[in-house]
């Protein structure tokens, strides 16, 4: 009884969907739009715009301190997946301490994308950046 009693009813649990149904001219215009060759251009759907790199940087050349936390952040969970680090060790275990020597260091292989009003944006590699370490105006240093 129950195989039998499922099979009659339609609980929608069929291999394939049911097909759409159509009003009577809209059917034509499918089958039309089916024979039209998709051309899609490589970059079009992307609606930022390029950088540019030729003139003048209009952002500042100074790290913030969102960004250097996130590098920092990032960086320090990476090392502590076992990515390779990239200055010398000297009795360093903590991952955010490493991730700080390498910052000091300039070592950290990011680049920090920052995004402008009109949809732009500016790459800048870390490397580039001035870092200012805000623990060092607190502790009384340089």
């Amino acid at each position: 009884m129950a195989d039998d009693d499922y099979n009659d009813m339609d609980m929608g649990y069929e291999d394939e969907p049911p097909e759409p149904e159509f009003e009577e001219g809209e059917e034509e215009n499918l089958e039309n739009a089916e024979d039209v060759p998709e051309t899609v251009i490589e970059g079009e759907d992307k609606e930022q715009k390029e950088p540019e790199q030729k003139g003048p940087r209009k952002t500042s050349k100074f790290m913030t301190k969102y960004e250097r936390a996130r590098i920092l952040g990032t960086r320090a969970l990476q090392i502590s997946m076992n990515a390779p680090v990239m200055v010398e060790l000297e009795g360093e275990t903590d991952p955010l301490e490493i991730a700080m020597k390498e910052l000091r260091e300039r070592k950290i292989p990011f680049t920090i994308r920052r995004y402008l009003p009109d949809g732009s944006y500016e790459d800048w590699g870390v490397d580039e950046l001035i870092v200012e370490d805000s623990w060092k105006r607190q502790v009384g240093g340089d």
